[in-house]
């Protein structure tokens, strides 16, 4: 299995700090969540990390077993 870890107030979206998925390509892991949470997943400020790594692009990238893809808001501070 591969992890989807939700950081901040997607985790309150998810409803879960983290869910396990079957590998695979992630357009089609995300296509089989709750259409809610992949669309707020994909709003264009929200970062990608695969496995710790910052993407800048999730097309074509594919989860492979014991992969982690983190979902990462906008971070607002004063």
């Amino acid at each position: 299995m591969a992890r989807l870890v939700f950081m901040g107030r997607l985790e309150d979206v998810a409803g879960v700090p983290e869910m396990t998925v079957p590998p695979g390509p992630v357009d089609q892991v995300l296509a089989a969540l709750e259409p809610a949470l992949a669309v707020q997943l994909l709003g264009e400020k929200v970062r990608i990390a695969l496995n710790g790594q910052l993407l800048t692009d999730v097309g074509g990238v594919v989860l492979g077993q014991g992969d982690e893809l983190a979902f990462l808001p906008p971070v607002s501070g004063g």
